[in-house]
């Protein structure tokens, strides 16, 4: 089983839906995992062997979801900022209430991403010219 097929979980009363549409199989379960062992099943009928990878999807979820990619962002920006400012990188932890594994995460992501930019071209005018 090396490809993995992703889907997504939707909730039907008291059990987890799912429907994989590029092979026709629908699957239910009373837990995620259940839901992904029942597609696994219902892949293997119609001759797909597969590992099935289920994402649940609520209302809830997409907004729960969508408020930790901006506290990430956030953080980003923050660890970023102090980081200019020679803050240390205990401190940097300390006041964004973040483990130091992640700052220095942020911080080598920001480097990488400093150095596969090009460094910018400076604008000069003339003065007089029009």
């Amino acid at each position: 089983m090396s490809e993995i097929i992703m889907g997504h979980a939707h909730r039907r009363g008291r059990t987890w839906v799912t429907y994989l549409v590029e092979h026709s199989v629908y699957a239910h379960g009373r837990t995620l995992k259940a839901t992904e062992a029942n597609a696994v099943e219902g892949l293997a009928l119609v001759g797909v062997r597969a590992a099935v990878t289920l994402t649940p999807v609520t209302p809830e979820l997409e907004m729960l979801r969508a408020a930790d990619d901006t506290r990430q962002q956030a953080l980003r920006a923050a660890v970023y900022s102090l980081a200019l400012r020679r803050t240390t990188l205990r401190d940097i932890a300390l006041a964004t209430r973040a483990p130091a594994w992640l700052v220095k995460q942020l911080l080598a992501e920001q480097t990488e991403q400093d150095d596969a930019q090009p460094p910018a071209e400076s604008a000069t005018t003339v003065e007089g010219a029009e």
